[in-house]
């Protein structure tokens, strides 16, 4: 991991995944808005529209609502971590399967610039430069010349995607 430019207690952005398709995913994913707002030292700074699109893993489950959110936070990565997995224990997630479906799914997409690479934790998240229902969101939070570290421009990323099945929720 990276030293922390920011020094300690330092507030910083940190921008999160999430997604849901069991239990009302729609309310699942706003109620966590709302709990995200609530951490300890974290404020909700911005969040995306809410998006629909299809299973990325198996297919013989519901569609999923996505959504980024923008975080200013006290919390280190790890401490922000345990934090994101209480909350989806909350929402009792439960891990059957890898990409399987789930009452809600939060991850650190992006934290302060950092490149971290231990066992618990990967940022920026390994899958983020390849998921549009993360970079759909995720660009309506940057601008699309904001550099995702060791995957390039935003823009670039999502002019690159192949075509989805995503929509932007009414």
């Amino acid at each position: 991991m990276e030293s922390d430019p920011g020094g300690c207690g330092a507030r910083r952005i940190a921008h999160i995944g999430l997604g849901s398709n069991l239990e009302s995913p729609v309310e699942q994913v706003r109620r966590a808005f709302d709990e995200l707002d609530a951490l300890p030292q974290t404020r909700l700074r911005a969040r995306s529209r809410l998006y629909h699109s299809r299973p990325m893993g198996p297919q013989d489950q519901p569609d999923y609502i996505n959504a980024v959110a923008a975080l200013e936070t006290g919390l280190d990565p790890l401490p922000l971590l345990q934090a994101l997995q209480g909350i989806e224990q909350g929402h009792h997630r439960v891990r059957r399967r890898r990409w399987g479906a789930r009452t809600l799914d939060l991850d650190i997409l992006l934290y302060a610039g950092l490149v971290i690479d231990t066992p618990e934790l990967q940022v920026p998240h390994p899958g983020l430069h390849q998921r549009g229902f993360v970079l759909h969101p995720l660009r309506e939070l940057l601008p699309g010349d904001f550099v995702i570290p060791g995957r390039g421009r935003l823009d670039a990323l999502v002019a690159a995607l192949p075509p989805q099945d995503l929509e932007p929720c009414r």
